[in-house]
């Protein structure tokens, strides 16, 4: 299971948002790029970065700074936030990036989520925020009457590389992460799954790991930044 360190970039500063609120933010560091090198030195194999202003505009805001991760770093970064058209998803791809998540247009607009994992095999996946089983988007600012289950299955053959679902009352509230929905949802498809939310120490992880869905991965953010989850060590432990 990949273990992916989060950068969530606000007014192109790192920071972690607790459930999801932008007037909760935590600056963590006003570096993202450094930061991220911090990551890769610990060891990462991957990034994960979201553009949080992104995701409220539905354009990129913060693409200096993701650049200047892209240009830093050397691992494949994936990034989530403002992505909603082919012309958005082709710039990132060519500029470095590794995969491009695709949340809001998933339930908007799916056609454009097939036609990108047809175009880019790989590199597009799907980005499940969701609230009491059902899906939020736009930043998860709106919610709506899509359950996670059918959107996921919905995407069954299409090509795309993952499924990352979030569980937004769990996000940056360190009280650990969804894991008997999380794992559900990997049983129900066989696009693989990467756990977002609550990820707040070792024994979350390795809850997920050996929860008997194969989930491909898990993303921490805030307990990496507080000291509760050591990047090492949790690496060294899922090997």
């Amino acid at each position: 299971m990949i273990l992916y360190p989060a950068i969530d970039l606000k007014d192109g500063q790192a920071v972690r948002l607790l459930r999801g609120e932008m007037d909760a933010a935590t600056v963590f560091n006003d570096d993202p790029a450094a930061q991220a090198e911090a990551f890769v030195a610990a060891g990462c194999e991957w990034l994960h970065l979201v553009d949080l202003n992104g995701a409220f505009a539905g354009v990129p805001v913060n693409a200096a700074p993701v650049e200047e991760i892209l240009k830093r770093c050397p691992v494949p970064a994936q990034l989530g936030g403002g992505i909603r058209d082919m012309a958005t998803i082709e710039g990132w791809l060519s500029k470095g990036l590794a995969r491009v998540i695709l949340g809001t247009v998933a339930v908007e607009n799916p056609t454009l989520v097939r036609e990108a994992a047809r175009a880019f095999p790989g590199q597009v996946a799907v980005g499940i925020d969701a609230r009491g089983g059902r899906v939020a988007t736009k930043g998860w600012a709106e919610e709506t009457d899509v359950e996670v289950t059918d959107l996921a299955r919905s995407f069954e053959d299409a090509g795309v590389a993952a499924i990352i679902y979030t569980d937004i009352n769990r996000d940056g509230a360190m009280q650990g992460p969804n894991v008997e929905a999380t794992a559900a949802l990997a049983r129900a498809v066989s696009i693989p799954v990467i756990a977002s939310g609550g990820v707040s120490s070792l024994d979350d992880l390795l809850a997920l790991r050996d929860c008997g869905a194969g989930l491909n991965g898990a993303i921490s953010g805030r307990a990496l930044y507080d000291g509760a989850l050591d990047l090492g060590e949790a690496l060294r432990a899922l090997k």
